[in-house]
């Protein structure tokens, strides 16, 4: 348990810093850099390096086709990969947006659709709708002490909501063997995970998109990873 508390505390540690790195750069509107990102990162205990994109085997196109889909690097039932990946599929535009209730939900779902995506959430063949972790963090009060509210629906509600909608609910299987954290700042562009060589997929690019807060977008990304039990090692993908 302590373990758990203090991997807690410096989530939120580290969502300050953060904080505090936006609030100075926005006098001047100066973007993130990934500088700025692996600086956060080693702060952290991470090892992190930039690499360009050309050096990355299996950079495609966003596909139209493709579902917005979670960061899991597991196999999984669907083969639509080519679409962007955030921590949850769309269930990060509402965390981000401190979005709880089931009709935000619905209208995150219309909203990812109109912008040309296929909106989705996932569960995996051990836990169902809660064998997402970045959900189930979400809901059990883990991101309390980073101010992110809890839902007001659990796991299948909101796979209900997303579905009703025209989302596609994917479903993971197998266990998690990832051994780093990509994060893709390359614009229309993502990887397709690898069932055999599982990594984290985070297409930070797809936050700006939405009109999310970029920085709260990558440390909750980053904590749930470290609340999880991840690999702390990432690569920056830049153009």
């Amino acid at each position: 348990m302590s373990s758990l508390v203090g991997t807690a505390t410096l989530a939120a540690q580290k969502f300050i810093d953060l904080i505090t790195l936006k609030a100075c750069r926005e006098p001047k509107e100066t973007p993130l850099t990934p500088e700025d990102i692996v600086g956060v990162l080693e702060g952290r205990g991470w090892e992190a390096e930039i690499v360009k994109a050309a050096d990355m085997e299996g950079m495609v196109d966003i596909c139209p086709k493709g579902i917005l889909k979670c960061v899991d690097g597991r196999g999984s039932d669907n083969e639509a990969m080519a679409g962007p990946k955030m921590a949850g599929g769309i269930y990060a535009i509402a965390h981000n947006r401190h979005t709880t209730s089931i009709e935000g939900l619905k209208a995150i779902t219309k909203e990812v659709a109109a912008k040309g995506h296929v909106p989705s959430v996932h569960g995996d063949h051990s836990s169902d709708m809660m064998g997402c972790g970045f959900f189930k963090l979400w809901l059990t009060g883990r991101f309390d002490d980073m101010g992110y509210p809890r839902p007001e629906f659990d796991a299948d509600q909101g796979a209900k909501a997303v579905k009703e909608e025209g989302g596609f609910i994917e479903m993971h299987h197998g266990s998690h063997e990832e051994k780093v954290v990509l994060i893709n700042l390359v614009e229309n562009k993502t990887l397709e995970p690898q069932e055999d060589d599982q990594r984290f997929i985070v297409d930070g690019w797809a936050a700006g998109k939405f009109d999310l807060d970029v920085p709260n977008f990558l440390v909750a990304a980053a904590a749930t990873v470290e609340m999880l039990g991840g690999p702390k090692k990432a690569k920056i993908i830049v153009a």
